[in-house]
């Protein structure tokens, strides 16, 4: 485990672009709006973006932020501390090996370690099949919101949110991220 540099947004953008490649032959629209460099680069500069890497090869990417969308969680929600994940992305070669879910493992264990009582996420509303992935997971649906905007002033797409308690955890990873 990593954290992203500057330099790697480039790498970054194109994990991505593979990523919602992959999305669109599943049937979904999630990520076909071009996520924007300068919007990805303040994340790693504000030290946000994780990479799982496989000697040079990115196998995974995480974001993790104490800042959510605006008109997602209720300020008693906001009140509580809680790491929110976004950008959970594996690549297509290391699909199958479970990077996803110790990501997620990883993530809480941080979370738990900084004294955080959630981890929460806000995922794409017509993706069910992720939907499910993050209730096997051990998340819990807390609500679907469809109304408001996106940060990007486009409708809001990525209202189905969810929590896990954070708790330590077994998760493989060497961490060389603090």
């Amino acid at each position: 485990m990593t954290s992203a540099r500057p330099d790697d947004v480039a790498k970054l953008l194109a994990f991505r672009k593979e990523a919602a490649a992959w999305l669109t032959c599943l049937g979904s629209d999630q990520w076909q709006r071009p996520y924007p460099a300068e919007r990805l680069l303040a994340t790693i500069e504000a030290g946000s973006v994780f990479m799982v890497m496989d000697g040079d090869v990115t196998a995974a990417t995480i974001t993790l932020t104490p800042d959510v969308e605006e008109g997602l969680w209720t300020e008693q929600e906001l009140r509580e501390p809680s790491t929110f994940v976004t950008k959970l992305t594996v690549a297509r070669t290391h699909a199958g090996q479970n990077l996803g879910g110790r990501l997620l493992d990883w993530a809480g264990d941080r979370a738990y370690r900084a004294g955080d009582k959630w981890l929460r996420l806000d995922a794409w509303t017509t993706n069910e099949g992720l939907q499910q992935y993050y209730l096997r997971h051990g998340f819990m649906h807390v609500r679907t919101v469809r109304e408001g905007g996106a940060i990007n002033g486009e409708p809001r797409v990525s209202g189905w949110l969810a929590q896990r308690p954070t708790a330590p955890a077994l998760h493989s990873f060497e961490d060389g991220t603090y």
